[in-house]
């Protein structure tokens, strides 16, 4: 039986469906192209700077790829608006209050956006969701932070190659410290003196320790002035009466003061009049010359016949008394 001559180009059409077949399996694996037939909801999130962030781009969730970028626009005033796809099966683990941060797949890799936190209270992310940024510390903003960084310590260093010149120098009081002997020699007395200041403090309260261990031992003196209430009373009566005789000595003082300052006293006469005074002096003077005469006199008296046997009879009773 011969073959139809229609039946070759039936069985070339066949071959060539099944090599296209494969050939879009192919492309469909080594592309990773699979992941457009999955099922999706898109959230967006606004960046002030992407940072060469592109479409199709990656987004990872606790390591583990959820979905990829797929739109870029602008937004309002210097913002950048990021649409991203989500496969439905990890909806259910991504909260609203979670962030996004830009990083990169691997150390020089293309750029990706994470996705993390957020906590067990919140709902799982619906369509249309903006989730909040996070901003990221870029390479140009540590370049720059390094730079910042380098003209500050620059200008410490200048700082510090001033200061050094000045105390090597001998300018300023570490300066004069370090280079003037004199000084050092004063500042190492005063040191030795705070040292001996410090352990004659010591012995005080060694002293202090050594009393107040004192006070509490029985049988002491100051054990008994303080806890003996007898004592303590007799020695608080004691303090009052001296501080009555002081306060009646200083009303006595004041009172004796304002006598002698009043010219219309006889003190105050006595001490301000000279004319008064000089009249008593010699009016003492007088008793003192008169005193003396008295004496004489009297001294006569005994000698004179007409007394003397009174004054022997006066003589023998004062013997007869004494035997």
């Amino acid at each position: 039986m011969k073959n139809s001559p229609n039946k070759k180009p039936i069985i070339v059409g066949i071959f060539v469906i099944i090599g296209l077949i494969f050939l879009v399996l192919g492309i469909l694996v080594i592309g990773n192209l699979n992941e457009t037939f999955k099922k999706k909801i898109e959230i967006a999130s606004l960046f002030d700077d992407v940072s060469g962030l592109q479409v199709g781009n990656n987004v990872w969730f606790s390591g583990v790829k959820v979905g990829s970028i797929s739109h870029l626009q602008f937004y309002a005033e210097s913002k950048v608006k990021v649409d991203m796809k989500i496969d439905v099966q990890s909806v259910p683990f991504i909260r609203q209050d979670a962030f996004v941060k830009l990083g990169t797949d691997g150390l020089i890799g293309n750029k990706i956006l994470i996705i993390y936190g957020g906590t067990p209270q919140a709902s799982p992310i619906d369509p249309g969701d903006t989730l909040r940024v996070e901003k990221s510390v870029s390479p140009e903003d540590m370049i720059n932070t390094l730079q910042e960084n380098n003209k500050n310590l620059l200008t410490i260093t200048t700082d510090f190659k001033v200061i050094s010149q000045k105390i090597a120098g001998g300018e300023g009081t570490i300066g004069k410290l370090l280079n003037d002997e004199a000084l050092y020699t004063h500042l190492d007395a005063a040191t030795l003196s705070l040292q001996n200041t410090a352990a004659q403090a010591q012995k005080l309260m060694s002293s202090l320790a050594i009393f107040t261990e004192g006070m509490n031992k029985k049988g002491s003196l100051p054990h008994e002035l303080i806890t003996d209430t007898v004592i303590f009373n007799s020695v608080k009566l004691s303090v009052v009466r001296l501080q009555q005789m002081a306060d009646t000595a200083s009303i006595f003082i004041r009172n004796l003061k304002e006598i002698s300052n009043n010219p219309q006293t006889s003190v105050g006469v006595l001490l301000h009049d000279e004319e008064t005074g000089a009249r008593l002096k010699q009016t003492i003077i007088n008793l003192e010359t008169s005193s003396q005469k008295l004496d004489q006199d009297l001294e006569a008296a005994q000698h004179n016949f007409l007394l003397k046997g009174f004054f022997k009879k006066k003589e023998r009773e004062k013997r007869r008394q004494a035997k």
